[in-house]
């Protein structure tokens, strides 16, 4: 197959809901793919944060092989092996009491909202079912999730949407205490707003919010589908802030490229759903457990030091870059501001250039994999330079 041959199979079977990169992907390796013309293309993307490990990682697609040759799907109705050992890994490392799995980070941000109405509920009544999420925040692409996505744009089109959410200013204290009132059952935050443009909370403003929230028994969501499992230089973001959330979730570089999605639960959230409230045929699927268990193996101390230092490299280096304003993030979650070149000029340049970037909102968007080597980093940045100046031409 050619790339040409590849476009027009897509343009003839595939739905038009996506505005394509001009690019075709055969193969990869690490943080360095090849079209069908074998150019390559250095990786900033790790396809939106998912490949944590790169392209096809040895180690990981061993592990993935290994449990296909011995069990691919079972149901829930049944015990196996992945999903208890993943469950009780991750949520072991992130100090929560039980896991469940899904297949997205939409799926587990739906899971949660169910699971902080059913508490409230379950104490106060059917009237304090609200969930106030923050301005300029994503969390999915379902009905409910879009619903609690506090950005206009996501809300055309869809509408009737699901009741019960309110939107809060980000870093903003007194806007945010005046909507966590009376009739609140959760507050669903994000520690860095990923599609909202890589916008981090201020560490006071959360450890008031929450302080508010526990005073009245207000559930306190974490999303962490875009900047968890080691992808900020922690496990997870909420860590560097030093809270306590009663639940979390989490996705994309969790499987390392395999569908897979968890709610986390702490000691007061883990038995709010009982049997019946809440289900998914392919979660806690084997192989993709696997691929978690083998994710979340390679996550150690060293590695998350290796991430902090690879991102503060490459932020320190793109200060000094043509068209680059304010760069921000952490870890290898960094996200910049353009002066004078559009974020998707900049994103179309670098393929034309050999790097895959990302958009969020009006801002460059890098999520390497986290394994990407020094090596790759200095080719992609060399890349990205070239193409911010022909961008800007």
């Amino acid at each position: 197959m050619t790339n040409a041959d590849l476009k027009g199979l897509y343009r003839s079977s595939v739905a038009d809901t996506y505005a394509r990169y001009d690019l075709c992907i055969e193969r990869g390796s690490g943080a360095t793919c090849w079209d069908f013309y074998g150019r390559d293309y250095i990786d900033f993307s790790a396809g939106i944060g998912v490949n944590s490990l790169g392209f096809s990682d040895p180690g990981w697609a061993e592990a993935v092989s290994a449990q296909l040759f011995k069990l691919q799907h079972t149901s829930n109705l049944i015990y196996t092996e992945p999903c208890a050992r993943a469950a009780s890994l991750l949520a072991g490392r992130a100090s929560m009491s039980k896991a469940f799995f899904c297949n997205s980070g939409a799926e587990a941000n739906e899971g949660a909202l169910k699971c902080a109405r059913k508490y409230s509920r379950d104490r106060y009544g059917e009237e304090r079912h609200t969930v106030v999420t923050l301005s300029n925040s994503f969390h999915g692409r379902t009905l409910a999730t879009l619903a609690a996505t506090g950005q206009e744009a996501f809300h055309r089109h869809f509408g009737p949407f699901p009741e019960g959410f309110a939107y809060a200013p980000p870093n903003d204290l007194e806007g945010t205490l005046g909507a966590l009132g009376d009739g609140v059952c959760a507050f669903m935050i994000e520690m860095i707003q990923g599609e909202g443009g890589i916008v981090p909370l201020d560490g006071e403003y959360v450890a008031a919010a929450v302080r508010h929230c526990r005073e009245r028994d207000i559930l306190v969501i974490v999303d962490e589908v875009q900047s968890g499992v080691g992808r900020t230089g922690s496990l997870f973001c909420y860590e560097r802030y030093g809270i306590a959330p009663d639940i979390v979730t989490a996705a994309k570089g969790l499987g390392g490229g395999l569908p897979i999605g968890a709610i986390l639960f702490s000691e007061r959230t883990a038995s709010v759903l009982g049997v019946g409230d809440h289900a998914t045929t392919y979660g806690g699927n084997p192989a993709a457990c696997a691929g978690a268990l083998h994710v979340l193996g390679r996550i150690d101390g060293a590695f998350l030091a290796e991430v902090a230092r690879k991102g503060e490299s490459i932020r320190g280096r793109l200060r000094g870059f043509p068209g680059i304003g304010e760069v921000g993030g952490e870890g290898l979650m960094i996200g910049a501001t353009l002066r004078g070149p559009s974020a998707r000029g900049v994103v179309d340049a670098g393929v034309r250039e050999g790097v895959i970037l990302l958009t969020a909102k009006d801002r460059l968007r890098l999520l390497p994999p986290l394994t990407i080597t020094d090596a790759e980093i200095d080719e992609g940045l060399g890349r990205l330079h070239t193409a911010l100046k022909g961008a800007i031409a």
